[in-house]
């Protein structure tokens, strides 16, 4: 079973998008975070819609995930929110044990 994870999630703003960061940085619940802005296309209540967006990659350990998604549950303002963990298979062994010292 893998031990860490990358996890995304998108809001339509930057400063949104640093708050959420910033509580899980804080809290020591992921080790980095990127801030990308991107351009999504989607169907919401059976309309297709396309917004400006921001994306966060996260890195954090398997075990974390559900506290990391109840910190940005509670901040992030879409009903739904994306969020989803992806597992890492393989990575640099010596940046896999990084993550794990940075998180809690």
């Amino acid at each position: 079973m893998t031990k860490y994870i990358m996890i995304t999630t998108t809001t339509d703003n930057e400063e949104e998008a640093k708050k959420i960061i910033d509580a899980l940085l804080e809290k020591r619940l992921v080790s980095c975070c990127q801030l990308s802005p991107i351009h999504s296309k989607y169907y919401w209540h059976n309309k297709q819609e396309e917004a400006d967006e921001y994306i966060i990659h996260m890195k954090s350990k398997k075990s974390l995930y559900k506290e990391i998604e109840e910190v940005i549950v509670s901040i992030h303002s879409y009903d739904v929110p994306q969020i989803v963990a992806y597992d890492i298979q393989e990575g640099l062994d010596s940046y896999l044990d990084w993550i794990g010292e940075e998180t809690k």
